[in-house]
């Protein structure tokens, strides 16, 4: 399957290039698109796409691929818009975009959008444990940890490149256009801890809102949200989860923490599931499923099939055989709405003020 891809950054470079290489049984990347140039010409000589793009207009004007991957930074959703106008189908990193109304303007088409973690199989074997409990109705409670450390030293391994030639005036509108979309969600007077707190929940808590959809269905209700520490700090979240019982998640950026480390764990009656996730960005580093039962009975799963890899064949088997993906459209949108609804719980409950799409 001829693709293209839209973004040449860190996840690219130190996941997608690499992954993308070793399937070449799957996929062909016949063009790439960065606003870099340097960017741009790096993954296409490593991926041997000749054609290299800095617009996203122009990359499908030309056209010649089936499917188009969208990986840069920011939202997603005119982007995405534009890829599913011109008939291709897509792949698009979350969050898929960051208002309610991009979602809307979307025409009909085939878009997955990528949460790999929902791919990760000791995922799905935890899913299989829970079917076998009752499903959601045998839950008490879901407790998520993130210990996130600093982009840069989770990917000091990968030798990235950098970019400095785009147009600095380039960036400072691109950043003004961004804010406005935060503005259409959060309002205009929404302050700056509302914003970097919607900021963290669509950017990395949207990938444990989205485990939370697999286990149980988004959440029924915020009934709690906290911030600490200087930003990004730390983040606590609680509310009900929609069958039964209650979930919480906290969120701690710890610049110099040694690793990246991500614990969910899935309280029932008789034991729990927990899954401890490595960092995103080492391929093939183990997620570890450990089901503890009775007597303190305990049983280690060890997954080292890349998440990334088999949510690339769950794409290419989407468009090629119509397999659905495990999140769609409605999927992608619903981790807006619980985002919006984060930001809002906070907002009241600091007597800040909200409105646009999360009032």
């Amino acid at each position: 399957m001829k693709i293209a891809l839209v973004g040449c950054g860190a996840v690219t470079q130190a996941v997608y290039v690499p992954l993308l290489s070793r399937r070449r049984d799957l996929f062909e990347v016949s063009a790439v698109c960065d606003l870099s140039r340097t960017l741009a010409d790096a993954v296409g000589e490593r991926l041997g796409a000749a054609r290299r793009y800095t617009a996203v207009s122009e990359l499908l004007a030309d056209g010649g691929f089936e499917a188009v991957v969208v990986l840069a930074s920011g939202s997603h959703g005119e982007t995405v818009r534009q890829a599913l106008a011109a008939g291709h189908a897509v792949l698009c990193e979350k969050p898929l975009a960051l208002t309610r109304a991009e979602v809307a303007a979307l025409p009909a088409g085939r878009l997955m959008v990528g949460y790999m973690k929902q791919y990760d199989p000791a995922v799905r074997r935890a899913e299989e444990a829970l079917a076998a409990l009752g499903g959601p109705e045998a839950l008490r409670a879901v407790e998520v940890t993130v210990l996130h450390p600093s982009g840069e030293s989770q990917l000091a391994f990968a030798n990235l490149t950098r970019a400095g030639d785009v147009d600095p005036g380039l960036l400072t509108a691109l950043r003004a256009a961004e804010d406005a979309l935060v503005s259409r969600a959060l309002g205009e007077s929404a302050p700056e801890q509302v914003r970097n707190l919607y900021g963290v929940a669509l950017g990395s808590i949207c990938h444990d809102l989205s485990l939370l959809r697999r286990f149980t269905g988004a959440p029924a209700d915020i009934s709690y949200v906290e911030t600490w520490g200087l930003a990004p700090g730390s983040i606590e979240i609680s509310g009900a989860l929609p069958v039964r019982g209650r979930f919480s998640i906290r969120w701690h950026y710890l610049e110099d923490y040694p690793a990246y480390r991500e614990t969910v764990t899935l309280h029932h009656d008789k034991g729990s599931l927990e899954l401890v996730f490595p960092s995103p960005y080492l391929m093939n580093a183990p997620t570890t499923l450990t089901v503890v039962s009775g007597a303190e009975s305990r049983t280690h799963w060890r997954e080292v099939t890349e998440a990334f890899e088999v949510q690339l064949g769950a794409f290419h088997a989407y468009v090629n055989d119509g397999i659905p993906p495990l999140t769609d459209v409605r999927g992608g949108l619903e981790d807006i709405v619980t985002a919006q609804r984060i930001a809002a719980r906070y907002a009241v409950q600091h007597d800040l003020p909200i409105g646009g799409e999360a009032a």
